[in-house]
């Protein structure tokens, strides 16, 4: 299941519902021809909304879901033809994570808490 807090952000264009789709993600309202999208991630939503192809923008940052099982997530993102910008891997923060970036370049990272060393 993929977890997340609400987001919102302006799509250069379309937003590739079946890409989302392909991720887990619900599709509530809109779709690829329309110019608003809300998924479903879990218990909370993205929202999309598609921006003409000559407005630019720069670098937003980051959308972080939660998930169950990251390298599950990845292995489905490989098979639905994503090629993420990382593998999993443990972070020094705490985190098993990867990141990909979806058509429109939005930039999604997936990830877990690590459970918590015991000291003993």
């Amino acid at each position: 299941m993929i977890e997340g807090s609400a987001q919102s952000h302006w799509a250069p264009t379309k937003c590739r519902e079946l890409s989302y789709r392909a991720l887990g993600f619900e599709v509530l309202h809109g779709g690829d021809e329309s110019s608003f999208t809300s998924f479903r991630a879990g218990t909370s939503y993205l929202n999309l909304i598609a921006q003409p192809a000559r407005r630019r923008w720069s670098w937003w940052g980051r959308v972080i879901f939660y998930v169950a099982d990251v390298d599950a997530l990845y292995d489905r993102a490989l098979a639905a033809g994503y090629q993420p910008a990382t593998a999993p891997r443990d972070a020094e923060w705490g985190e098993r994570f990867f990141h990909l970036t979806d058509p429109d370049g939005h930039e999604l990272s997936f990830a877990r808490p690590l459970l918590p060393v015991s000291v003993q």
